[in-house]
């Protein structure tokens, strides 16, 4: 009898599924629930308005028909005694009485069609509060298949993960090499190698201007070509730089760092303004090359998201060398974000944090929206 083998990245993906099927259903109560909130409310505030336009027309019509008795006498009156009134004394009393009459007839529909919306909006707003007492309940439910999802059934996913553990962590080194290779790629797209083609293009200006107007004109050209092949080979070594600072091999972490700040401000134009505090034993020791590539990403990968896209124009870095672990703090005064707020394609944070959980070290970020944004990284060196 044949056995069919489920291996943890099939089980994975049938959880991740799951989950993604419902929380898709939890999102749906939920804005089934919220939406039926809303009706609530701006039915709730009708229902008022109508109770109190009903009092007033209740009101205006006990004064109506008191008018109309009174004028009613008075037409009696005037009927029975017409020869004692004029014709246009008996025009007016009857006048008066039809248009009286007429005004209550139409208070009074008026009251009843109010009544039948009062009635229609009690009944619905009866049906809201189940809905959205169904909601509620259905929400919570959810929550509780969510929570055993994605906790309890990824233990089992994890305990069954042994046997495919290596070829898995080599999925994801092949996937992260192909982002970075895809993020490379796009940098020298749309940095040295556009500028190269405007440099074959003004190339071609060059020799258009000497035979046109001259060689103090083209000179001029030249001057200008220079500073753009000049921001061509620095973004050249800008690149190169990321993708492995030799420095770093050769002088350590903490002149590495050093170099690469001083980098920053001159390619940002001094904008923002970096600084950099180095604490320790009084020595520069030297740790293991896996940990001093580790901390230098994570320091370069705060940097640029400062820069990119917190729009800091002041940011602090310190980091603090000890016999047994390495702090690093980043600070700048930029916009800030919610951390409790989670963004589509938002990597940066997700790579810190498992580069971070790969060296068994600590991460914590604090920011609000406005208040610029700290990150705290603690490594052990054992």
């Amino acid at each position: 009898m044949s056995r069919k083998v489920i291996n943890s990245k099939q089980l994975d993906l049938i959880i991740d599924q799951m989950v993604k099927t419902v929380q898709v259903s939890k999102d749906e109560i939920f804005e089934i629930g919220e939406n039926s909130r809303k009706e609530f409310e701006s039915l709730a505030d009708e229902l008022n308005t109508v109770k109190i336009q009903v009092v007033q027309l209740i009101e205006k019509q006990d004064k109506l028909d008191k008018q109309v008795r009174m004028a009613r006498n008075r037409l009696s009156e005037v009927s029975r005694q017409f020869k004692k009134y004029s014709e246009d004394e008996i025009r007016n009393a009857y006048d008066h009485a039809h248009e009286l009459q007429l005004e209550l007839h139409t208070t009074s529909q008026s009251e009843a069609q109010l009544r039948h919306r009062r009635n229609e909006i009690e009944r619905r707003l009866l049906n809201l509060e189940e809905t959205i007492s169904k909601a509620d309940r259905l929400a919570s439910q959810v929550s509780v298949v969510l929570n055993y999802v994605t906790s309890d059934l990824q233990q089992v996913g994890q305990m069954i993960a042994d046997a495919s553990e290596k070829r898995e962590f080599g999925f994801k080194i092949m996937e992260a090499q192909e982002e970075e290779r895809r993020r490379l790629s796009r940098e020298i797209h749309d940095g040295p190698a556009q500028m190269l083609a405007n440099v074959m293009m003004r190339s071609d200006l060059i020799d258009r201007t000497f035979r046109e107007r001259g060689a103090m004109e083209a000179l001029s050209e030249i001057r200008s070509l220079k500073v753009m092949v000049r921001s061509a080979l620095y973004e050249v070594r800008r690149i190169i730089y990321d993708l492995r600072p030799m420095a770093l091999d050769d002088l350590g972490l903490i002149p590495t760092l050093k170099k690469y700040i001083s980098t920053i401000e001159e390619y940002n134009n001094g904008q923002p303004r970096v600084e950099f505090i180095h604490l320790g034993t009084g020595k520069e020791p030297r740790i293991s090359a896996n940990l001093e590539v580790a901390v230098f990403r994570l320091v370069q990968e705060s940097l640029q998201n400062a820069i990119k896209h917190a729009k800091a124009t002041h940011i602090h870095v310190k980091l603090e060398l000890m016999p047994t672990h390495i702090t690093v703090i980043v600070k700048d005064d930029g916009v800030g974000f919610d951390t409790t707020e989670k963004k589509e394609k938002s990597f940066g944070l997700l790579g810190m944090r498992e580069r971070v959980e790969l060296i068994s070290g600590e991460l914590n970020i604090q920011s609000k929206p406005g208040n610029g944004t700290t990150v705290f990284i603690r490594i052990p060196l054992s």
